[in-house]
């Protein structure tokens, strides 16, 4: 397997010496992650029954789903939710990740996705395969990571994009796959 740095190369704004090169910046983005992600952090991704390795997988999940700083402990607690009964995580970002640059769209991240596209036979599709993803799909944040160290604790198992919601980017929550397809049908 190939090993790399994705997801812990911290996102900060850095100064840097006219003189610094790749290799300086990848070691002060590490040395930042670090630094940042604390004991406490660290704690709480083992109470959460993770490595280090699958919490920075899920805080990338997280960052990627959550536009809303506040819903991020929220999002992180659904997919608790979903890994523990046992359901595929279903994230987009997680097949917008292997599906790589889109050149019509000049974007790494294609939306919307398609049907065709959750057939991706890719071990990073979790609407295809259980569990965590085998690595980070991008960098996350503080925010992010904290939220995977300390998810909010709710019985939400899905959530959308809620087109009615004040908050521009904000998810409608729910239990039961019912109240899902309602939330929906209401934006469609």
């Amino acid at each position: 397997a190939t090993t790399t740095l994705e997801g812990f190369l911290f996102p900060d704004t850095y100064r840097l010496p006219p003189e610094a090169d790749a290799v300086y910046l990848v070691d002060l983005m590490l040395r930042t992650f670090e630094r940042r992600v604390t004991t406490q952090m660290q704690q709480g991704f083992q109470e959460q029954g993770l490595t280090m390795h699958q919490a920075v997988s899920l805080a990338a999940i997280v960052e990627r789903e959550a536009v809303v700083a506040t819903e991020r402990p929220i999002i992180a607690g659904v997919f608790y939710n979903r890994l523990a009964q046992g359901m595929k995580l279903e994230a987009d970002p997680t097949v917008q990740y292997p599906l790589g640059y889109q050149p019509d769209s000049g974007s790494w991240w294609k939306s919307p996705l398609w049907l065709d596209d959750l057939e991706l036979d890719s071990p990073y599709n979790t609407y295809r395969y259980a569990g965590l993803p085998p690595g980070p799909i991008a960098n996350p944040s503080l925010s992010s990571l904290e939220a995977v160290a300390f998810p909010a604790q709710t019985e939400f198992i899905f959530f959308v994009a809620d087109c009615e919601a004040a908050v521009s980017g904000s998810h409608a929550f729910s239990i039961t796959y019912e109240e899902h397809l309602a939330n929906v049908q209401r934006c469609r």
